[in-house]
């Protein structure tokens, strides 16, 4: 079970992306110099092929796209791909949105993937109850769902479990704070940023801030 979840979660977040770009920023999938490049090294097309997909859903074969004509999983995204914004798509509109004809992923698909992928029905069913039990335990109304204020207090209780657990490891001496002796691993590694007020030590207070502090929503 755990050699499949280690290997989905990379091609989750590669699949949440929408792209995997070279590392010459360039060779996108779906523009044409990557297909002829697999074409030509003997590799099946395993990239957005525009001209099948055009070939697929070109019902009146006017070698446009309509929006009824597109997918409905795509449609979302029409005005999108639509640039010129005359109703329709052509094949350049569709190669150079590519991005826009991934399928949209959720963080929950991973429980989707669990279920399918699973090696283990045992193990996966363990793990899945797991996840199961702590959606209850948030549901703490017990309406059956689960609503922003639960989820605040969820995340606030975690992080104060986490913080006692990472002071009782370090805090040795039990005086309440990390000193730079008492410190290992990231806390170590990142002691400076960690005490914000330089005084020597990491106070709960420090540590529960870092703890606590969420990731930068990329642009």
């Amino acid at each position: 079970m755990r050699r499949t979840v280690v290997l989905v979660l990379p091609l989750l977040v590669l699949a949440a992306a929408g792209l995997v770009v070279g590392q010459d920023g360039k060779d996108r999938p779906g523009t044409e110099k990557a297909v002829q490049r697999e074409k030509q090294a003997g590799k099946p097309a395993l990239l957005f092929d525009v001209d099948t997909f055009l070939k697929e859903h070109d019902a009146d074969k006017d070698g446009h796209l309509s929006k009824d004509e597109l997918p409905a999983r795509f449609r979302h995204n029409f005005d999108k791909l639509d640039s010129n914004k005359d109703g329709k798509l052509s094949r350049e509109e569709l190669q150079q949105g590519v991005a826009h004809l991934q399928p949209r992923r959720r963080p929950s698909d991973l429980m989707f993937i669990l279920v399918e992928t699973s090696d283990c029905d045992e193990c996966c069913a363990e793990e899945l109850q797991t996840a199961y039990d702590f959606l209850r335990k948030l549901d703490a109304n017990k309406d059956g769902k689960i609503d922003a204020t639960e989820l605040k207090t969820a995340r606030e209780d975690l992080v104060r479990h986490r913080v006692d657990s990472i002071m009782k490891e370090l805090d040795r001496n039990q005086d309440g704070k990390i000193s730079r002796d008492e410190a290992r691993g990231q806390i170590g590694r990142h002691f400076a940023e960690l005490d914000t007020n330089q005084d020597g030590f990491i106070s709960r207070d420090e540590l529960q801030k870092a703890v606590a502090a969420r990731p930068t929503a990329p642009k």
